[in-house]
């Protein structure tokens, strides 16, 4: 092609291509054709389809380049450095990739490069990129399948610890936590508005409303949180000739008796309470109340009627003026025969609920395993703001405590250590080319 400048004689002031100027195209070559030949000539796959061409429809040659025949054609890109060259710019660069997914990253290089396994091997890149795996959201869901608490054999067995809150805003009277206790076979919870979550309060609590009233519990389950790990705890726990026994952090499904009740607690206690809410401590007792006497969607059983051995008599359930005094020899052969009937019952309908449950969880969840020494990374636990990192490591995994709760420990800060669940875990995949 010419090219011809317009003068100041020409109607237009353009400039015009002619079929022989030369034409410069205004973008950068990461790769440069001599590589790719040079590349090409070293590798054996290469060599073996342009020394028999004519038998390789899917390929041409031009210019001494083996090229797929596509449209456009596009260069082979023999195995080696080249091909993590080209994944790195396509993928990781801030201006040809931007840390995109995978299927935009394929459609960016199969326009520009081939070779056989270019889908896998960009699908293994980005899956063992840890940028990415860092800031990108899940939108799949959480990996790991769920592990059901088997339920207990009675009442009073195993129960389970909370606190509630901050609940804003604070009463009248100062409170603005809820410590409550749950039965775990028979859901029967006991609460308590209180002005702190310390230690001091819980084992207030344990004394004076748990213990005095209901008796002393084989075992109690808590989170990790200090006012239950604290040597005051510990203490009480010795004297009382109780296990105590400790959730993951940030793993609510492990003490989902508390959790359940804590989210159909709050909605009722805010349909009651006066405008301000600055009574919900008075709705407190009637809303435990109900919940303990209405029946309980797992265990198809009412929670008081386990507890106590009768029925509850609710404050509007007519009663009988005359009162009758009698005196049953068997009444305590009967009670007990009753109660186990309820908890025989109560165990077999938590079983069946806990198998609906899993069935609808591991539903599309991929449920991978892990072993000592293995690289992962960890669920960011306070995320504040959107461009916070949302998965922090790398961690090697240096204990297993039982077969989906790990001792963690980070590569670059060999003094932080975690107790974590495989459900807070990624796996970092190694690159394999």
């Amino acid at each position: 092609m010419k090219l011809r400048n317009s003068t100041s004689n020409d109607k237009n002031d353009t400039t015009i291509l002619t079929p022989d100027t030369p034409i410069r195209e205004n973008r950068i070559t990461t790769i440069s054709i001599e590589q790719l030949i040079q590349a090409q000539q070293n590798d054996n796959y290469a060599k073996n389809i342009l020394n028999k061409i004519k038998k390789y429809k899917h390929y041409i040659i031009n210019d001494n380049l083996l090229m797929r025949h596509t449209n456009p054609p596009v260069p082979y890109v023999p195995q080696g450095d080249l091909r993590k060259i080209i994944l790195n710019i396509y993928h990781d660069t801030t201006a040809n990739g931007a840390h995109f997914g995978r299927d935009k990253t394929i459609h960016k290089i199969k326009q520009r490069y081939f070779w056989p396994s270019m889908y896998k091997d960009i699908d293994n890149y980005i899956k063992s990129c840890i940028p990415c795996a860092q800031f990108n959201p899940r939108r799949q869901k959480p990996l790991g399948t769920l592990k059901p608490i088997q339920p207990p054999d009675g009442v009073w067995q195993l129960v389970a610890m909370d606190f509630h809150g901050p609940i804003t805003p604070t009463t009248q009277r100062g409170n603005k936590y809820i410590i409550s206790l749950t039965d775990v076979l028979s859901k029967f919870v006991i609460t308590k508005a209180v002005r702190d979550n310390t230690t001091l309060t819980a084992v207030r609590f344990l004394k004076e409303d748990i213990i005095s009233k209901f008796g002393t519990p084989r075992c109690i389950l808590t989170d990790n949180g200090t006012h239950f790990t604290s040597t005051m705890m510990d203490e009480l726990v010795k004297q009382i000739g109780t296990t105590h026994l400790y959730s993951t952090p940030y793993h609510p499904q492990t003490n989902g008796q508390v959790e359940r009740y804590n989210s159909t607690m709050d909605a009722k206690i805010a349909a009651l309470s006066n405008l301000r809410k600055t009574d919900w401590d008075d709705q407190l007792p009637f809303v435990t109340f109900n919940y303990n006497t209405s029946i309980h969607s797992s265990t198809r059983q009412i929670p008081f009627e386990m507890m106590y051995g009768r029925s509850p008599v609710l404050p509007f359930d007519h009663q009988d003026t005359n009162v009758t005094l009698s005196y049953d020899p068997e009444h305590s052969k009967k009670l007990n025969q009753f109660l186990l009937k309820l908890n025989e019952q109560a165990k077999i309908n938590i079983i069946k609920n806990q198998e609906r449950y899993k069935q609808r969880y591991d539903m599309n969840r991929s449920n991978p395993t892990y072993n000592i020494g293995e690289l992962v990374l960890c669920k960011t636990l306070n995320i504040r703001y959107k461009f916070d990192i949302r998965y922090e490591g790398p961690f090697r995994i240096v204990k297993q405590l039982t077969p989906k709760t790990f001792i963690i420990k980070h590569v670059k800060k060999p003094t932080l250590y975690r107790q974590v669940t495989t459900d807070v875990l990624l796996p970092i995949f190694e690159r394999n080319f």
